[in-house]
């Protein structure tokens, strides 16, 4: 039973960031935006939030120092987002291009910054891990599922479900989600009605960034004790996590909990009794999630539904 509490929290660890990710990808397709540049929004939200924690944790800890470096990361990834509506939006410019500039500019400024501002001169940034919740108060001693959701915990865990389910709501029970969704589909339509499709697409990217941005932290802090200007590729994961789920915030719930199993099998294989006396080398196993990603969207293409306007630039006085 304890090996599958840890694969099953280990899966949480993995899939929690990607679900947060892809939401916010999910936001800014929705309103007609590609958002390849999630991967480096991930980055500069870990990277601005880890620095904080590494320069605050002598004199603060635990959850409350977490959770101010949740806000960081999610006013970072808005601020660096508006690089990528700004140039869709109003320069119109090709959205794929833009993202991959971002993707290359936010690695390259973690390590420059990193290295400029510590004292020994390396681009890695070491944290201590205080923010892990040993047992929730009384939903701790719940059997079985105080020891899957309430021991060993983030509080990134349940701030991850909650931004699923406002998700849903914000997307299919408001005026916003019915006007963003609008702008992404058809975006004439929606201007022809008085909405304002530059201001829904800013909001959708602006989303996206600040979800990326909590995305990078939350999955550095339960996996790690260091960040080094990388978050594994996980921004494209998180892309193929929605593709796979079809754009909808409950299927892109699932896609996200498969491909975190899939990262589960790749790096905790070594306590997996059946996987770790199987004669398969360990690069293997990393390879898993990627492999994964591939058979899984050149299954799931051709039924793919992407919004209808995505990646267009919308131009007012034409149709």
């Amino acid at each position: 039973m304890s090996l599958v509490f840890l694969v099953f929290q280990q899966t949480m660890f993995f899939s929690i960031p990607l679900l947060i990710v892809a939401l916010g990808g999910l936001f800014t397709e929705r309103s007609g935006v590609t958002n390849i540049a999630l991967d480096g929004m991930m980055i500069m939200g870990a990277f601005t939030s880890i620095f904080f924690i590494n320069q605050m944790q002598d004199t603060m800890s635990g959850q409350t120092l977490l959770i101010i470096a949740i806000l960081i990361s999610v006013v970072t990834g808005m601020v660096f987002s508006l690089f990528h509506a700004y140039a869709a939006v109003n320069l119109k410019a090709d959205q794929i291009i833009s993202g991959t500039a971002l993707n290359m500019f936010a690695p390259a400024f973690a390590i420059f910054i990193a290295r400029m501002i510590q004292t020994n001169g390396v681009q890695q940034i070491n944290f201590n891990n205080t923010f892990r919740i040993g047992s929730v108060p009384f939903l701790g001693d719940i059997p079985v599922l105080g020891g899957l959701f309430f021991r060993n915990a983030y509080i990134t865990t349940y701030i991850g479900f909650a931004i699923l389910v406002l998700s849903v709501i914000i997307l299919y029970k408001t005026k916003f989600g019915l006007r963003l969704r609008a702008c992404g589909e058809h975006p004439h339509a929606a201007d022809s009605v008085g909405i304002n499709v530059y201001r829904m697409r800013y909001a959708g990217v602006i989303i996206s960034g600040g979800l990326a941005g909590l995305g990078g932290l939350v999955f550095v802090v339960p996996t790690s004790t260091n960040f080094n200007a990388t978050v594994s590729g996980y921004g494209f994961l998180a892309l193929a996590v929605m593709i796979f789920g079809q754009w909808k915030p409950l299927r892109v719930l699932f896609a996200a909990f498969f491909f975190g199993f899939m990262k589960t099998i790749a790096s905790a294989y070594s306590v997996i009794p059946i996987l770790s006396t199987a004669a398969i080398p360990s690069d293997v196993y990393k390879m898993v999630p990627f492999i994964a990603t591939l058979i899984v969207l050149a299954f799931s293409s051709k039924k793919s539904q992407a919004p209808k306007a995505v990646g267009v630039p919308y131009d007012k006085g034409s149709r």
